[in-house]
């Protein structure tokens, strides 16, 4: 590990140089990173018959950084965010109607108060008993007696409508 060390500080600007050269911007730390690795890998596969090992490392960190390079344009090209504006544009189908309330109001009218409040917490927030029990600092029973009445009241009530 020492020597790897050693060859991170002898060889870590030449890696710099190979991002520079190639006007890398974007993930610096990151083709870094690859860089080192080359390296790394540079090391362990040098054949002294090859030449200098200089050349040879910068060669392997080099073609590493293009081939990493290369997969990152193409996962861009593939994988296209759309602009800010985009989001902006979208309508946000999860927000109720403002009539929707008043209308489900109208159906809850021989409600309790706390019957009410577990009608409303579970059309609009999607909430469970336990957490509408934590919310209002009752217990889960508590809660489930206020679904138990309102539910038969409700179904009561629609089919008084029929």
């Amino acid at each position: 590990m020492e020597d790897f060390v050693e060859l991170e500080k002898q060889y870590g600007a030449m890696i710099w140089q190979v991002i520079h050269s190639l006007h890398i911007y974007k993930n610096q730390e990151e083709f870094y990173q690859t860089g080192l690795i080359a390296l790394w890998q540079a090391s362990e596969r040098y054949d002294l018959a090859k030449g200098s090992f200089s050349s040879f490392a910068y060669s392997y960190i080099r073609g590493r950084i293009l081939t990493e390079l290369t997969k990152h344009h193409k996962h861009e090209e593939n994988h296209v965010a759309p602009e800010e504006n985009y989001w902006n544009m979208l309508e946000d189908h999860s927000l109720c109607t403002p009539l929707e309330r008043e209308t489900i109001l109208t159906y809850c009218q021989n409600l309790t108060a706390n019957q009410k409040k577990w009608v409303l917490y579970t059309i609009f927030a999607d909430l469970s008993v336990k957490k509408i029990a934590e919310i209002e600092n009752v217990s889960i029973s508590a809660v489930k007696a206020w679904r138990k009445g309102a539910r038969a009241k409700l179904l009561k009530e629609l089919q008084k409508d029929k």
